[in-house]
């Protein structure tokens, strides 16, 4: 298993840019709740699944298997 930032640095630099803004919170959430905070628990969760590969809400950070 391996984590690592989206390819596209244009992505990375706008959600890097929007983490700043918000105080690390993702910039793709309405809530400013520890939940919310970057990398975000919905996100972790993947991470701990097994059978996950994939984006996180915000793209910035990809799973692979």
């Amino acid at each position: 298993m391996k984590v690592r930032f989206n390819e596209n640095e244009e992505i990375v630099n706008v959600i890097r840019e929007g983490l700043e803004k918000s105080g690390g919170y993702c910039p793709c959430r309405r809530e400013r709740i520890p939940e919310n905070k970057c990398m975000c628990k919905e996100f972790r969760d993947q991470i701990a699944d097994p059978s996950f590969e994939g984006y996180c809400h915000c793209m910035l950070y990809y799973k692979e298997k």
